[in-house]
């Protein structure tokens, strides 16, 4: 389960991003960036970095602890930048917050070619499953810290919960942006790693991993109600992952082609 902290202390904004997250220290005296629930796309940035990040860390792969935390809306009144106190004053209540690294080097794009290729093809996997369109030369959203390579940054996946348009059709589709993904070079087991990673996303685990996003996130007039909404999220990975999984052929044919 996810722990719950709340915010004590605005530390710094990251302003690197669009979303201006934070580093915030918390009453477990740890240091955390907060993705506020306030940013300009909503609550879904947030439910797709929970979803995405419990099933990447549940699966093995290196990911930072995500915790929830209360954030009140006093927490931005020292703050002398506008733009701050108004996004720490729409995000009042639960928020999630990721531990923060320091010292965390982000990963060089040249170096992927020496990287573990099991561990390539993990991650390049697990990416063309969630549909995550933001782990590219560009941004590859990997830090190395203590000399392990840390996934982060899951908030751009998943992006036909935005709309849910046709989804079931949509879950069977290929990923076609895995052409892009930094790590491609290096992900020579894709089809190895394919169907025990199948086997570890049952529908336990998703019921799990989703009945943990707070429910007012997941409020939607789309759906009659919460649960019905987190049934979607399931229904959509298990049809995903019914086999043949479109998404990994495609991501081999793009691997072929460099």
């Amino acid at each position: 389960m996810l722990r719950k902290v709340t915010a004590t202390r605005y530390v710094a904004p990251l302003r690197e991003g669009g979303s201006l997250p934070a580093i915030v220290e918390a009453d477990d005296d740890g240091l955390y960036v907060v993705k506020f629930r306030g940013a300009g796309q909503g609550p879904k940035v947030l439910v797709a970095e929970l979803i995405c990040g419990e099933l990447a860390r549940a699966l093995g792969l290196p990911a930072p602890e995500l915790v929830l935390i209360e954030v009140d809306p006093a927490l931005g009144r020292n703050e002398p930048d506008g733009e701050i106190q108004d996004l720490v004053t729409a995000s009042a209540g639960l928020n999630l917050a990721v531990d923060f690294l320091p010292g965390a080097l982000a990963f060089d794009p040249t170096s992927v070619r020496s990287l573990n290729s099991e561990l390539a093809s993990l991650i390049v996997w697990f990416d063309a499953f969630i549909t995550n369109v933001d782990r590219t030369p560009r941004n590859t959203n990997l830090l190395w810290w203590h000399r392990r390579l840390f996934l982060i940054d899951h908030g751009a996946a998943l992006y036909m919960h935005f709309t849910w348009h046709d989804y079931q059709n949509r879950a069977r589709a290929p990923f076609t942006q895995i052409r892009d993904h930094v790590l491609l070079p290096a992900a020579t087991h894709l089809a190895a790693v394919d169907e025990a990673l199948a086997r570890q996303i049952t529908p336990e685990l998703l019921g799990e991993i989703i009945a943990q996003v707070p429910g007012e996130w997941l409020e939607d007039p789309r759906f009659p109600s919460v649960e019905a909404h987190r049934a979607a999220y399931i229904e959509y990975f298990t049809l995903r992952l019914t086999a043949p999984r479109a998404f990994v052929q495609e991501a081999i044919n793009a691997r072929e082609r460099l």
